[in-house]
């Protein structure tokens, strides 16, 4: 498991309380405040100190989980419906762009100072100017001001109340299963389809020339371009589609997601079809079937939005990240590994095997994006009713008891 995701996994819950209680603002900065520090101090850390620099890596999920966990939030209290949905995809448009203009930008600083170092003193400039920013220009909105209930909701009610409430929400509990399920893919695929793709290419005996080194680097390469685009068109078709289907039906957010799931599971299972003849036709698998995986990426925060009150979503956003991570890509890519090397050991070794040992492992994918799509379906179920508690939502009630003050939570 990353050293990243380990910090991030076990902050993202920290700071979802610390969001629904105190100054989300302030709190966002700070944490891209450290995240900039300590991005910047691990340039400076020599080969001799390796274990520091790999915790150093680590810390850099404490800031990440912040800004992942609070920005939503923000968002949802300054936006509401179709306006929410666009503002939402803007921000996780963030997520590939930012990738892609990062190995842009770390990739010319160590070609114009000649010293990757300088890869990892460039980005926490921009991280201090935009934590800066946020402090400076970004409202801090009152809970619910762009909802119906926010007007209703005075008071926070209790961390346990909190948790009791989200793991009652139906559509909230779906929504997150199936947004695990998605990380699982990414996860898996960001670490696998550049080898198999590779391997691919050694069976077909025309990359017979290339070192394995090189094919994979290659590969890796276009694997990660078409993940950056494939991030920005999904997002962007998701919130056209959804502001569309919204005319037609009040459950379109997960009904949306559930379509785009079920889809893209039929063109990922095609990858490990036709791969062994076309890699370019291999290419276009991917691309058709991460944009439709990636098409619900801000719908899952929109829906979260609607059947979460204001005064937990940054508890209910951090749970689902950690849920996301913790059933997703926090293991995905271990797993596929176990299984082809299992496969591998069962029969003689040969290039063809090593290729359809890892096809036959990643086919587990599809199955959990279809597992997805159906906790989409399921969501859809209960959306409206979940959203109309949400709406109508009363604080806990308050009992006092020999000393204590205890919070209930009403249904």
């Amino acid at each position: 498991m990353r050293s990243d995701l380990n910090f991030f996994m076990v902050a993202a819950p920290i700071f979802g309380y610390l969001g629904d209680r105190f100054n989300r603002k302030v709190i966002l900065s700070c944490g891209i405040f450290f995240w900039s520090i300590v991005t910047l101090l691990s340039s400076f850390i020599s080969k001799e100190y390796y274990w520091l620099f790999v915790l150093s890596r680590g810390l850099v999920g404490i800031g990440e989980s912040s800004y992942s966990s609070i920005s939503p939030t923000i968002i949802g209290d300054l936006f509401t419906n179709n306006s929410r949905t666009m503002m939402l995809s803007v921000f996780y448009l963030a997520i590939p762009l930012g990738s892609g203009l990062g190995y842009i930008l770390g990739a010319s600083a160590k070609v114009a100072a000649g010293d990757w170092h300088w890869a990892l003193r460039v980005s926490p400039l921009l991280g201090i100017t935009a934590g800066t920013l946020i402090l400076l220009f970004v409202p801090e909105p009152k809970r619910g001001s762009a909802d119906q209930m926010g007007g209703r909701i005075k008071t926070r009610t209790s961390w346990v109340c909190d948790m009791k409430a989200l793991a009652k929400n139906r559509s909230y509990v779906f929504s997150s299963l199936a947004s695990a399920a998605v990380s699982f893919a990414t996860g898996a695929f960001g670490m696998w389809i550049p080898l198999y793709l590779a391997r691919a290419q050694v069976v077909q005996k025309t990359a017979e020339a290339c070192t394995k080194e090189i094919c994979n680097s290659t590969d890796s390469m276009i694997f990660g371009a078409i993940t950056c685009v494939t991030g920005l068109l999904g997002v962007l078709i998701g919130a056209v589609t959804t502001r569309l289907c919204r005319q037609k039906t009040e459950r379109a957010d997960p009904l949306v997601c559930a379509v785009s799931m079920l889809g893209s599971a039929i063109f990922i299972c095609l990858i490990f079809v036709v791969a062994k003849k076309s890699i370019v036709g291999a290419y276009v698998c991917i691309f058709i079937g991460e944009t439709l995986l990636f098409l619900n990426w801000a719908i899952t925060a929109d829906i979260l939005m609607f059947v979460v009150i204001p005064t937990r979503r940054a508890t209910a956003v951090a749970f689902q990240s950690f849920t996301s991570h913790l059933l997703g890509d926090a293991g995905s890519p271990y797993l596929i590994g176990l299984i082809s090397d299992a496969l591998q050991q069962s029969y003689a070794t040969s290039a063809l095997w090593r290729f359809l040992s890892l096809g036959y492992a990643l086919m587990l994918c599809p199955f959990i994006i279809v597992l997805g799509g159906m906790f989409f379906l399921a969501t859809a179920l209960f959306f409206l009713d979940d959203r109309e508690k949400a709406e109508k939502h009363q604080p806990c009630k308050t009992q006092k008891g020999p000393g204590v003050l205890s919070k209930v939570p009403v249904s």
